[in-house]
């Protein structure tokens, strides 16, 4: 069995110390109450407090729960009300399409797979839930860049590789690609991440209007293209879903 890291598990202590008391604790209280020299203690303080994890009071000089904590678990509780709004509504999609549908939210430059209804036949499928896909070629990405602000300002700056011959990576063509996203309110993704594969995805909206994740399916370009584009009914169908999932979370109607 692999050991466990003790500084981190001394951090993680530290957390839930200070996160079960109403009133910040000095420097002996930690120390004392985790069993730890003041100067391990205080050092880890330190480190958590140049994260943002823990602040200190100017004049105590006594440490609390800092607001990086506050951010990590607001993302989460966002992330999950996302899935837990979605899955009825993707389900459904994943029924009427017949094709595998992925549910993305922003993550570290990249579009992370936060929920996956397998394709509705008896092929063998992977689960792909918290997998990364591209800003740039995929339908989900390219969704998220035209809606998100610090998606975009992350799609310009992230390297832009050139996955098959189709990828858009010049910057001058990817900015022409999210504004038609945003003309058309969908996006879509013709083997430019993976050959043969086609994709349409179209955005997912909360209550106050911010793009929160992008939802889209996936499929062999024989059965979800013809004649080289998306078929209608298929992209009709994603955008019924990304609205119902976006009315779900208190979005108003677009």
């Amino acid at each position: 069995m692999p050991k466990h890291i003790q500084s981190l598990e001394r951090a993680a202590a530290m957390l839930r110390l200070l996160a079960g008391g109403e009133r910040r604790l000095g420097l002996s209280d930690i120390a004392s109450a985790l069993g730890l020299a003041k100067a391990t203690a205080h050092g880890i303080l330190r480190t958590l407090q140049h994260e943002g994890f823990v602040e200190q009071d100017p004049d105590s000089g006594r440490y609390q729960l800092g607001a990086e904590l506050l951010r990590l678990g607001t993302t989460y509780l966002d992330v999950h009300e996302l899935r837990a709004r979605a899955l009825v509504w993707t389900d459904d999609l994943a029924r009427s399409s017949g094709e595998a549908v992925y549910l993305g939210v922003l993550h570290q430059q990249g579009v992370l797979i936060v929920h996956h209804v397998f394709r509705p036949d008896d092929s063998r499928q992977v689960l792909e839930v918290g997998a990364m896909q591209p800003l740039h070629s995929t339908s989900l990405g390219k969704v998220l860049s035209a809606y998100d602000p610090v998606a975009h300002s992350e799609l310009v700056e992230v390297k832009r590789e050139p996955f098959t011959a189709r990828t858009v990576t010049e910057l001058e063509d990817v900015e022409r690609v999210v504004d038609e996203t945003r003309s058309q309110s969908y996006a879509t993704d013709y083997e430019e991440t993976w050959d043969g594969v086609a994709s349409v995805a179209a955005p997912v909206f909360d209550r106050h209007r911010l793009a929160v994740g992008a939802v889209g399916i996936t499929g062999a370009v024989e059965r979800v293209c013809r004649d080289g584009e998306l078929r209608a009914e298929l992209v009709a169908a994603v955008r019924d879903c990304a609205r119902s999932v976006s009315r779900d979370l208190g979005s108003g109607p677009f």
